[in-house]
This record gives structure tokens, sequence and C-alpha cells, in this order.
């Protein structure tokens, strides 16, 4: 059965939960949109779903991301993060290359308060180390919608990876 005519919620939220990292919240808030006519449907409820939510659980949610080139192994790290972040070759990266992208990191949650978010599709070291470079000087206010906006593609690629 295609995920957008799941019509029972609990197998609903077992199907979708982890398309937004560790909150199923996301799921069970957007089945009450129920039918999608598309996947285009679906994704935008699940964004909705997300967009109506309090800035404690929007917050919440951010900082249920992981870290780039966090610890590859951690037990939180979903399937989809270890394998997002592998497909970008962040499994492969030198000593040099971890101890920026780190550092970045470090910077990046101490100013924010969250995790550093982009949808790694498509890129690579280099580009992944620019974007958090483009984005470092941003306001907070800025940096939550770049986040949430980051967040928002990659639960669509979870979802046509799901369809």
């Amino acid at each position: 059965m295609s995920i957008i005519h799941i019509a029972d919620k609990p197998e609903f939220v077992a199907r979708l939960g982890g398309v937004y990292e560790h909150s199923p919240w996301v799921a069970e808030r957007a089945f009450a949109s129920r039918p999608f006519a598309s996947l285009d449907a679906l994704h935008e409820a699940m964004q909705r779903a997300v967009m109506s939510a309090s800035d404690e659980e929007k917050l919440a949610l951010l900082r249920a991301h992981p870290e780039l080139l966090g610890k590859l192994e951690a037990a939180r790290l979903t399937e989809s993060s270890r394998s997002e972040q592998a497909s970008a070759g962040l499994d492969r990266c030198t000593p040099d290359e971890k101890a920026r992208m780190q550092a970045l990191n470090a910077r990046y949650r101490e100013k924010f308060g969250f995790p550093f978010i982009v949808a790694v599709k498509g890129l690579d070291w280099a580009g992944i180390i620019a974007r958090m470079e483009e984005r470092l000087p941003n306001s907070r206010e800025a940096e939550l919608a770049a986040a949430l906006a980051q967040v928002g593609r990659i639960a669509r690629f979870r979802l046509e990876a799901l369809a």
C-alpha cells in the first residue's frame, strides 16, 4: 500500500514517524489531513504540522538532528541519517576535514543552540562546509527558518524513498 493511502493511524505513524528525525508527532498531526491526493500533499501536511508547532517543539525537532560528522556510530543516529551522511562521503573524511567540520559544528551550536542542518543529498564535504560558512553569520531568526526549511527538504527526500 502506498504511504499516501494508509488509513490506519498507528500504521501511518509507524511507517512515517521517522521521516522527521526522532519526531513522530509530525506524522501524528499530519494524519488528520488525510486523504492525501499525492506525495506533495502528504509532505505539505507534514510541513504544516511542523510550522504550526510551538517554538519549543520546533527547537526540539532541530535538536533531534545529529551533528554532521558527529559520531556516525552513535546509538541515537537513525539509519536514515547514517546513510545520508555516508552518501555525502562524511564517513570517509580525512582527520583534518573531520576536525574542520567539528570546529564549525561547535561554533554553529554555540551561536544558535541547535546543530547545523542541511539536506546533504547531492553535496560533498566541500559543499557542506561552504553552506556552514555561509549560514554562520545569519541571525538566529534567519537560521531557525533556514534549518526548518532544510528539515523539510530532508523529509521530502525520505518520503520519496518510502514511496
